[in-house]
């Protein structure tokens, strides 16, 4: 049977609520994802630092009375400034690529309602990269109303947006959205010329890199290259004005272009001159 292995910082403030009795009057987050009727963690990982092993004990007697299943560790980590976001990414990241992952045999949850609102971003950008194969879990005080003294609930959030389909037929609709700007609207039934566009469509989109159209002349390079700059701008990915450089008769300051384009002076590739 899978694993449920979760992780997440001990919450210096939400997680601190004294040492009497009193404590159990107020709702603590990491408290509350180990008191779910419906979801047992089998492994709770918490991080923290040395300020915190007294909270940390505390967490892991009070987990061990509501669910005595749930095997707390301590993961210690040193950080200086919880607020810096290359501290708090660096050393995110070295835990993730030190942890030894079991993906056939447990499922991973990160808490994010704990830790600083840096570390909730580093969880998240650390799981979408999927150097953490996990999914994302909030936990949530109870409705007062409802259950003024329940236990809270909990919200799994999958960033494997194909499993929503709500959203999964968006992005659809959107990149077939891009698929018809790039092609100015013509639905084209030619295979090769449609896998092209495909291409050139994910690259302009994920990759910041220069992008060489190559082609005889009139094929519409120039063409393209406007709709991929306009897309690009679109996704706000470039600022400024589109340049076009006619290299058939470059003016003086753009002589440079022959080293460029490793060509002959007066001899451009597709402009019928041998």
């Amino acid at each position: 049977m899978r694993k449920t292995v979760a992780f997440g910082f001990v919450g210096t403030v939400l997680d601190y609520a004294g040492r009497g009795s009193q404590r159990w009057s107020k709702w603590r987050p990491t408290l509350c994802l180990c008191q779910q009727e419906s979801l047992v963690i089998d492994r709770l990982e918490l991080l923290h630092d040395a300020r915190s092993r007294s909270l940390f004990e505390t967490l892991k007697r009070d987990i061990a009375s509501v669910s005595p299943e749930t095997e707390v560790v301590s993961v210690e980590i040193e950080l200086h400034n919880p607020w810096d976001f290359e501290e708090v990414y660096a050393c995110l990241h070295d835990f993730a690529r030190g942890y030894e992952f079991q993906p056939e045999k447990e499922d991973y949850l990160i808490h994010i309602t704990t830790g600083t609102h840096v570390a909730q971003i580093c969880w998240f950008l650390l799981a979408e990269a999927r150097y953490l194969p996990a999914r994302l879990i909030q936990s949530s005080p109870p409705r007062k109303k409802e259950q003024p003294r329940g236990p809270g609930e909990v919200t799994i959030i999958d960033l494997d947006l194909s499993r929503y389909n709500a959203i999964a037929s968006r992005f659809a609709e959107e990149r077939q959205q891009t698929l018809d700007f790039l092609k100015s609207g013509i639905a084209t039934r030619n295979p090769h010329f449609n896998r092209m566009i495909e291409q050139i469509e994910k690259v302009a989109i994920k990759s910041r890199a220069p992008i060489l159209l190559n082609g005889p002349t009139g094929a519409g390079k120039s063409f393209l290259a406007r709709r991929i700059f306009e897309l690009k701008q679109a996704r706000h990915q470039f600022s400024g004005a589109f340049v076009e450089v006619k290299l058939r008769h470059p003016a003086r300051r753009y002589r440079h272009v022959d080293a460029v384009w490793s060509c002959k002076r007066r001899v451009y590739r597709g402009a019928g001159i041998s």
